[in-house]
């Protein structure tokens, strides 16, 4: 027996049981998958499957000599302990949430993160582990020193340690606001196509030497579930505006909200973002599409993040026909206003979203006229680092800059000019 080898099962009130993407959950987990059981039918209170599909699923794990069972759903504390029973002794089970936090686990990088899942682990683990007790001796598990006690002070203890930690992203916004960045965050779905729009809209420069705590050199674009649970910070300029884009860990489906919430450092980048663009996947059915925009807004409502900083895109329309896109577009204003149909692999509209998110970013345009010379080229060449510069003029001894840039950028640029006798014309 492997504790590696797996059986899937999987239950749906009606149709037929669609079993791939908890196979690939599985696999991103390092499982090997080495059979499956599914149900059609109504769930079970007590066992989540019925009586006579647990006895096949027994005999599957037997016949495989699995060592593990992923069952695609979420079983209560109740259903778990029924299950665990019912299966062949020594065997692990799993649902398809305690699965997702083994993944968590694995990709965790950075200290914040690995507490975060550890502490999401044993929250998720407790009441399991009450179920699992006999009710005569309770009270002795939940003593000093038994497993109860020890997960409940392990809480407590994470959680202290969590609120200790300075946020890493902290210093380096802050920052980065003071050089004009802008902040846009992308969020959205597992494969909706994040990354990609990251890939095409980021620029070729690193960040001027500066580290972000989250930042990796190049976004995963493969069809990955879960590439990592870090953020990835990538630079790029949209018609001239120094912007910094952050892709956040994606969600998947099904994931619970109690679950994406425990893991809210992840998305803290977007509640710092002027711009958060929201990526939904147009070929999902009109529903799930429905479905997954709720539980995104519900996520970043949840973050502190407004609506109006939100532009929402369908993705991948290239796969849709024109009848298709029109549903799409009429199922996605049922949930957000204005959604804006992409298809990132042909960049079409892509220009378009650009001039969505530039929309959403704060702006102040000015000009400054100031004596020619030495001080007054160096203030221009700095401006075309930090704003975007729409006109130099020269002319009676004199330079004039037209720019429009972040409010704290004009502060700053003015601040510079003035000692080169500046006359400012707002």
């Amino acid at each position: 027996m492997s504790e590696t080898d797996t059986v899937i099962a999987a239950r749906v009130d009606g149709g037929s049981p669609a079993t791939d993407e908890i196979t690939s959950l599985a696999d991103a987990a390092g499982y090997r998958v080495v059979g499956e059981c599914t149900q059609t039918g109504s769930e079970d209170m007590g066992t989540y499957f019925g009586a006579g599909k647990i006895d096949e699923l027994a005999a599957e794990v037997k016949r495989t000599a699995a060592g593990t069972v992923i069952v695609d759903g979420e079983l209560t504390p109740a259903q778990n302990h029924a299950l665990r029973t019912a299966l062949p002794d020594g065997i692990r089970l799993l649902d398809r949430y305690r699965l997702v936090l083994e993944i968590f686990d694995d990709q965790a990088a950075t200290r914040r993160a690995q507490l975060q899942v550890e502490l999401a682990q044993l929250r998720y683990d407790l009441p399991r582990m009450k179920e699992s007790a006999d009710e005569g001796g309770l009270n002795k598990r939940v003593e000093k020193g038994s497993p109860i006690y020890d997960a409940r002070d392990r809480i407590d203890r994470l959680q202290r340690k969590l609120n200790e930690l300075p946020d890493p992203g902290t210093e380096f916004r802050r920052r980065r606001r003071e050089e004009g960045f802008d902040l846009v965050t992308i969020a959205g779905y597992t494969n909706a196509g994040k990354s990609s729009l990251l890939h095409r809209l980021a620029d070729e420069l690193d960040l001027g030497g500066t580290t972000h705590p989250d930042r990796n050199e190049t976004a995963a674009v493969e069809d990955e579930l879960f590439e990592t649970l870090e953020t990835t910070t990538r630079r790029a300029t949209l018609d001239g505006r120094p912007v910094l884009l952050t892709d956040t860990v994606g969600f998947i489906d099904d994931l619970p909200h109690w679950l994406v919430k425990s893991f809210s450092e992840t998305l803290s980048e977007a509640a710092a973002a002027d711009c958060v663009v929201l990526v939904a996947d147009a070929s999902d059915p009109p529903d799930d599409l429905r479905e997954k925009l709720a539980v995104s807004l519900d996520v970043l409502d949840s973050q502190g993040v407004s609506t109006d900083d939100i532009v929402t895109v369908l993705n991948k329309t290239d796969l849709l026909d024109a009848d298709e896109r029109e549903r799409r577009l009429t199922a996605a204003m049922d949930v957000v206003s204005s959604p804006l149909p992409v298809s990132i692999t042909e960049e079409t509209n892509v220009d378009d979203l650009v001039a969505h998110v530039l929309a959403h970013l704060p702006n102040e345009s000015t000009e400054i006229v100031m004596p020619n010379g030495d001080d007054a080229m160096s203030l221009v060449s700095w401006l075309y680092d930090h704003a975007d510069v729409e006109n130099v003029g020269y002319g009676n001894g004199q330079v004039t800059v037209a720019f429009t840039a972040r409010p704290e950028i004009v502060e700053r640029a003015r601040a510079r000019a003035d000692p080169i006798e500046v006359e400012r014309i707002d």
